[in-house]
């Protein structure tokens, strides 16, 4: 069954979506640039949503970054995503996400990757991530990490980095900090994950989310493609075309960003 989209995306667009977006990026100070990354979270069977969702990024040629969950990951689906992926080979950065994307913790925020876990618990499936994601994508796999929930343990960092990956994703704000030679690149914009239940309510907090992350000098941009709905689908089509239209605006690659 497919999960229910947050309230955000079950109403009307409001008529002032352009206006607010446009107003958003007014704050972008003079003479500087706006790096602008997105991020696609649980990715594993090529559904129509995926479809969808690819479709549009292909044709605006915006970089996403693919978190994808390897424990729920198959051959034929990565071939069947190739061949959606093919028109813009170079617009898609895939990497992990977790390994069986399931909750370990008993007390607290979900994690897979929680300070529950014994260090062979994570070795083992941090490994076994790694490695099946690298036998099936082959150079097409790169060493970033995307913990489920946006959160997991100290410890879990520091493996990581003895693994060798290039960088982690969570979000804005994260504890603990990861260690030293492991860059965090933090999202701080949620399009789908969100829990307010009035949607203007969620609307103006978008925007305000949106507002904050041009003052930090950086979007990063978390998707849920399995929480969109036509409204958030054409939402995202606008988004994406104000962003590639303003000069101030750098659509960027996860990777350009190490």
């Amino acid at each position: 069954m497919k999960p229910r989209c947050c309230a955000l995306w079950r109403t009307r667009q409001p008529p002032y979506v352009e206006e607010s977006l446009q107003e958003v990026l007014s704050r972008i100070p003079a003479g500087r640039r706006l790096p602008v990354f997105f991020r696609a979270d649980d990715i594993a069977e090529p559904g129509d949503a995926l479809k969808d969702l690819m479709a549009l990024f292909t044709r605006h040629r915006v970089p996403l970054a693919m978190a994808v969950v390897p424990a729920r990951f198959t051959m034929p689906y990565w071939r069947a995503l190739k061949t959606m992926a093919a028109a813009e080979p170079d617009l898609w950065c895939w990497h992990q996400h977790g390994w069986r994307h399931i909750n370990h913790e008993r007390k607290g925020k979900k994690q897979e990757f929680g300070p529950s876990r014994s260090r062979v618990q994570l070795e083992t499936e941090v490994d076994w991530g790694r490695q099946w994601l690298h036998s099936v994508m082959e150079e097409a796999f790169i060493p970033i990490f995307t913990p489920p929930w946006n959160r997991c343990s100290a410890e879990t960092l520091a493996l990581l980095k003895t693994r060798g990956y290039l960088a982690v994703s969570r979000s804005v704000g994260s504890q603990p900090d990861p260690p030293e030679g492991l860059p965090d690149i933090a999202v701080n914009i949620d399009l789908h994950t969100r829990r307010e239940k009035d949607p203007r309510q969620s609307w103006g907090n978008l925007l305000q989310e949106m507002s904050a992350a041009t003052d930090q000098g950086r979007w990063g941009v978390m998707i849920h493609h399995r929480l969109m709905s036509p409204v958030a689908l054409t939402f995202l089509d606008i988004l994406l075309g104000l962003l590639t239209a303003d000069p101030r605006v750098e659509p960027v690659a996860m990777t350009a960003l190490i």
